[in-house]
């Protein structure tokens, strides 16, 4: 396992802009797929952007692709979310995931068991 510190989280307008970071401690993310989740008061956990290890391929949940950009910084040992056009349905809490070796597929699947570690979380709150 790799241990996951997320930062970014903070209270916005609709329409404003942030940017994630998820940064290892200790350990090239090199191996590894990540994936950032989101979670709102009272949902499901639901997967939003993965970035794959193999070839930097990058799958986003449906609804919000244009709006968010996920991307690697190996060298940095960080992984990305850039959250443009954020709205109210936009607020909760952001985990960012490393799986290590995920074949590309499962990636795109956002499946929550596949992701061996996690984050603390960083919220945002998207106020109207």
């Amino acid at each position: 396992q790799v241990q996951l510190v997320e930062s970014g989280g903070a209270l916005v307008q609709t329409g404003s802009s942030l940017r994630f970071s998820c940064t290892a401690a200790g350990r090239s993310l090199g191996p590894y797929a990540i994936a950032w989740f989101r979670q709102a008061l009272g949902k499901e956990r639901e997967g939003v952007a993965c970035i794959s290890s193999s070839d930097d391929s990058d799958y986003y949940r449906n609804s919000l692709q244009g709006r968010f950009t996920i991307s690697r910084d190996d060298a940095k040992k960080t992984v990305y979310l850039q959250l443009d056009t954020l709205k109210p349905e936009d607020t909760g809490v952001y985990y960012c995931a490393a799986a290590r070796d995920l074949v590309d597929f499962f990636c795109s699947l956002f499946r929550p068991s596949d992701f061996a570690s996690w984050g603390q979380g960083t919220q945002v709150t998207v106020s109207a």
